[in-house]
């Protein structure tokens, strides 16, 4: 069957039976649909009657708000999906409700194919059936022309009876700020405007959980605040977060498309507390486990300045069962940042100028990211290493194609009695100096790259296939254009100044001069194909390694043998 980019998926069974079959529908409807599937919740509806179905609210109650955690976190399994759960028909219980919008819904990716659970008796894709199918989607959405429709009739196995009483207010994953009990039947408040606040990086589902719920008690506005700025800096591995752009556009999409009635104001967060904090007209504010302490914060922020507390709704963190043991056991934006290691992250560069049966690495990273442990690890997967501080020394020593050049440029007083140049003299000289600094360098760097070039024919002639060179100053130099692929090594700068202090001897404040005189880690990483970390265990950088090098084997143009 014809698998589609885009489609909506209509769910009919009963909620009470719902939750327990939400795994088998999605596992069908992915077999359909590799890139976003919206879902469109109407317990009940029949398609089978002469008169055209039409949509019917919903009423939001505690039972939908998890019925739509469970979604969400069953589509987990299914990374290639977006999926979004329509709320346009979901009603919070409230006396203000909006007007009912009667006209068709614009959606960001048209569906392609509609979708159901529900099924005919004799399990059949029944024509009329079907019809009845698009005229309800086509009569809620905005679909494509040639819209295909499909029957799902998922294997449903043996497991329909719930694990869980669904009536037991323990299992609910949406709590609020009352710990009066409640039933899964009771109607959720609606309110007026309300907020929510996040990093939202790589949107996941445990976002669209969050995001859903808020989307589902505000009835006129919510104001979202997009982490930023210094709320970053203690990000792991914020060198790959999304930028603020990007996550907020994404953001957009997502809320337009699950809710265009309400009104969302989307602005960079830049404390803890944010607009929740200040503005008067907010009367919720949606957090996680993680950041309901964060809640309680913001309301006694808001007593203090004599503002009423915000109502809180908590919501449970969403399960990862897939992540490494080095990983969160949630789903969240940390865990995709770390899956994101030794993947390539744009495509390679051509290089023709290199010798055609070499594949060149330029490996990076600032001083103390392990750089040298990456590529000493690369060798030992088969690459052949050129290392660009030996080529300097190379280059130094007495009769090599740098010492000539630097001691007229410099002077004989930075030379040892035995005429070896002095480094350390020599560093004092430039350190802090860019006239003196650019000296040095326009003599050092095209000398280095020569000498890498010359380097590279050994490997060919060695019969190696991949070249990695280890350079902290690759991008400084320019030796980018001699490069496949720039990988670069990244580990948080505090980290790095502990590992300079302990391996060179320095004081906190040289190793930080040290740090700021290089490119940052996020410069690297912005011109950069694949981005490793040391940050954890050995056994983990080496499992990111081994990843990369596989992943690499798979990209590399087959090379012909040498004769």
């Amino acid at each position: 069957m014809a698998v589609f980019r885009s489609g909506l998926l209509v769910l009919t069974t009963p909620l009470a039976s719902l939750t327990t079959r939400l795994a088998p529908i999605l596992t069908s409807a992915a077999q359909l649909v590799n890139h976003t599937l919206y879902v469109h919740l109407q317990p009940g509806l029949s398609l089978e009657g002469p008169a055209q179905p039409e949509s019917s609210p919903v009423q939001a109650t505690f039972e939908v708000l998890d019925l739509i955690t469970h979604l969400y976190a069953g589509a987990s399994v299914h990374r290639h999906l977006d999926v979004r759960v329509l709320l346009t028909n979901i009603r919070a219980k409230s006396a203000f409700l909006p007007p009912q919008f009667s006209s068709v819904q614009n959606l960001a990716h048209p569906p392609e194919v509609v979708l159901t659970d529900f099924q005919t008796l004799d399990g059949s894709q029944y024509n009329p059936v079907k019809q009845q199918l698009e005229r309800y989607a086509t009569s809620c959405y905005s679909c494509c022309p040639q819209l295909a429709s499909v029957l799902l009739y998922p294997e449903y196995g043996s497991r329909e009876v719930s694990l869980e009483p669904q009536d037991a207010p323990s299992s609910s994953t949406i709590k609020p700020a009352s710990p009066v009990a409640r039933s899964p039947k009771q109607p959720v408040r609606g309110y007026h405007r309300g907020a929510v606040g996040g990093t939202f990086d790589r949107l996941h589902n445990a976002h669209k959980v969050l995001l859903s719920v808020s989307c589902i008690l505000a009835q006129e506005r919510l104001v979202v605040g997009v982490a930023d700025k210094d709320l970053l800096k203690s990000k792991l591995l914020p060198e790959l977060l999304q930028s603020y752009e990007v996550r907020v556009e994404r953001l957009s999409e997502f809320l337009v498309d699950i809710k265009p009635s309400l009104t969302f104001d989307l602005i960079p967060l830049l404390d803890p507390y944010g607009p929740a904090g200040s503005d008067p007209s907010l009367e919720f504010l949606v957090v996680s486990e993680e950041t309901y302490r964060g809640g309680m914060a913001v309301n006694r922020f808001r007593l203090e300045n004599d503002l009423e507390e915000l109502a809180l709704y908590q919501v449970q963190l969403l399960k990862d069962p897939n992540h490494m043991e080095n990983e969160e056991d949630k789903v969240s934006s940390s865990n995709c940042r770390q899956q994101m290691l030794g993947n390539l992250l744009r495509p390679p560069h051509k290089r023709p100028e290199l010798p055609p049966n070499l594949y060149v690495i330029g490996l990076t990273g600032i001083s103390g990211s392990g750089k040298s442990s990456v590529a000493q690890r690369l060798k030992g997967l088969g690459a052949y290493i050129i290392d660009s501080d030996h080529l300097g020394h190379r280059a130094y020593a007495p009769g090599g194609p740098a010492y000539q050049p630097v001691v007229e440029a410099f002077g004989p007083d930075i030379l040892h009695k035995d005429g070896i140049i002095n480094r350390k003299i020599l560093g004092s000289r430039v350190f802090g100096n860019k006239k003196q600094l650019k000296i040095l360098t326009d003599i050092m760097w095209p000398i280095i790259a020569k000498l890498a070039q010359e380097e590279m024919d050994l490997a060919v002639a060695e019969g190696k296939r991949v070249c990695v060179i280890d350079a902290a100053m690759l991008l400084e130099a320019g030796w980018q254009n001699m490069v496949h692929e720039v990988w670069t090594v990244v580990i948080p700068e505090t980290e790095a100044v502990r590992r300079i202090v302990e391996r060179d001897g320095l004081s906190e404040v040289a190793a930080q001069s040290r740090l700021q005189s290089q490119m940052s880690g996020q410069q690297l990483v912005d011109q950069s194909h694949v981005v490793l970390s040391t940050l954890w265990e050995p056994e983990v950088t080496q499992r990111q390694v081994e990843k990369a090098w596989n992943l690499l084997q798979k990209r590399i143009p087959k090379m012909p043998s040498s004769p």
